[in-house]
């Protein structure tokens, strides 16, 4: 079934079998318009092929986009709108995980420095497969990318020689975000030697896998998981948490918060704010770990 056909049928079941108010309805129809957008942007238009890891990496991502309110709501939303289509077409429900949560919004995780140094020291970059993850990985958290903006870049958007990417993200924001040295001689190794490889049809798509066809998200958090395990690292990682990790690390290097907010394409200054609460836990954690009276149990 088509998610748009699925997403009319459950909103109209709402006004007529379940009695909803108008106001009710109206909400649950711009939640699932943003899902959708979401599973558009991934490629994905049928409910079958909603996995489990697609539904928590757009959770995942509207994270540090909205209130903690306003994300139960379209936790709600989704996981109902999914039960309904499992209730009357038996279609698995990829949202069984979900789960609200109260009160104050958790903190993000993030990797720490030495976390990034050990999880991309784990690649062997004489095997084209390894180099290809290597450079997606490396994009995602040198440039602090979106996942779904890394799978969508287009060759055009790159500029390999003077160093810089542009990206369209949200509300068709367009931000010129600078290339690390070692990000970029990644991405220009990948595209000079492997890409033309792989390439079975002219595309403008910047990554492509071995079959010459796009890469979606849902690779992306399968292959970065599997490289973690290698490198033994236990804290659950996921693209966007690598997104989480270029901000606090960007932060920790004394970056201007407005900086940091033109980096991510985030509208409002808030959202970036909290990357401000990450690093004063940090440092708190940091100086009951040193401090003697603390040490001590005397504070």
């Amino acid at each position: 079934m088509k998610i748009e056909n699925a997403i009319k049928e459950y909103v109209i079941s709402l006004s007529t079998s379940e009695g909803k108010a108008e106001n009710t309805v109206e909400s649950y129809q711009r939640d699932l318009n943003k899902y959708r957008a979401f599973l558009n942007e991934e490629g994905i238009e049928d409910i079958s092929d909603i996995s489990e890891d697609i539904v928590l990496s757009f959770i995942d991502e509207i994270n540090d986009e909205y209130a903690p309110k306003t994300i139960n709501r379209m936790k709600t939303s989704i996981r109902n709108f999914h039960r309904f289509l499992n209730f009357k077409y038996e279609i698995k429900d990829p949202s069984l995980n979900i789960k609200t949560s109260r009160g104050e919004k958790r903190l993000p995780i993030y990797a720490t420095k030495a976390e990034i140094e050990k999880l991309m020291g784990i690649f062997n970059n004489e095997d084209p497969r390894q180099l290809f993850d290597h450079a997606i990985l490396e994009t995602i958290y040198g440039l602090g990318l979106r996942v779904s903006e890394c799978c969508n870049l287009k060759t055009n958007q790159v500029n390999l020689n003077e160093g810089f990417v542009k990206v369209l993200g949200k509300g068709n924001k367009e931000r010129l975000l600078p290339i690390p040295a070692e990000t970029k001689a990644l991405m220009n190794e990948y595209f000079v030697k492997i890409r033309p490889l792989w390439q079975k049809r002219k595309t403008n798509q910047f990554y492509i896998n071995r079959l010459g066809k796009p890469i979606y998200s849902e690779y992306v958090e399968k292959m970065l998981r599997e490289y973690c395990m290698k490198a033994g690292i236990k804290k659950p990682l996921t693209p966007h948490k690598l997104r989480h990790s270029y901000a606090t690390h960007l932060l920790e290097g004394g970056a201007d918060l407005r900086v940091i907010q033109e980096l991510l394409g985030h509208s409002d200054i808030s959202t970036t704010e909290i990357y401000t609460h990450v690093e004063s836990e940090r440092l708190k954690q940091s100086y009951k770990n040193a401090h003697p009276m603390y040490k001590n149990n005397k504070l």
